[in-house]
């Protein structure tokens, strides 16, 4: 995980978007950001960090507008907080190298599939495709596609 950290000069990178919502912990409009819909295949990571986070073969329509999944790809990415902003009670998500804001943890996923949703910010988010993970450096999640997957969300 080391190699994964954030740096002064990737956080001036960001759009204000992007800061707004890794950095000062906002959240972007629902069914108005990149990746709500996409079902391509492939991986998102951390848009500072670039740690891996999430796959779409995890990925499902939650119908909230906002890119749910139900797993962690590689769970000590994440990192959950209590979070009572708001005048309630929530699990915020947090990449582990990055300290990037992700969005939220609810109970309300598919129960076939553990039951968790985790809802998560497009802004915080870069998705590679499967075509380009080789050379992106994520090769070693290549395994998660087989011609069954491929039309996953």
């Amino acid at each position: 995980m080391s190699e994964y950290r954030k740096s002064p000069e990737r956080v001036s990178q960001l759009t204000d978007q992007q800061y707004r919502v890794t950095q000062q912990d906002e959240t972007e409009p629902s069914f108005a950001n990149a990746y709500w819909d996409n079902k391509a295949p492939g991986i998102y990571v951390d848009v500072v960090s670039g740690e891996p986070l999430f796959a779409s073969v995890d990925k499902y329509d939650s119908r909230t507008g906002w890119p749910s999944f139900t797993k962690p790809l590689e769970p000590g990415h994440v990192v959950e907080k209590r979070d009572t902003s708001y005048g309630m009670t929530r699990v915020e998500v947090r990449s582990a190298q990055g300290d990037s804001h992700l969005g939220h943890l609810f109970p309300d996923g598919p129960t076939d599939r553990g039951g968790l949703r985790y809802c998560i910010n497009s802004a915080s988010l870069r998705f590679i495709p499967v075509a380009e993970l080789e050379r992106e450096g994520y090769g070693r999640y290549l395994s998660l596609f087989n011609a069954s997957q491929e039309g996953a969300a």
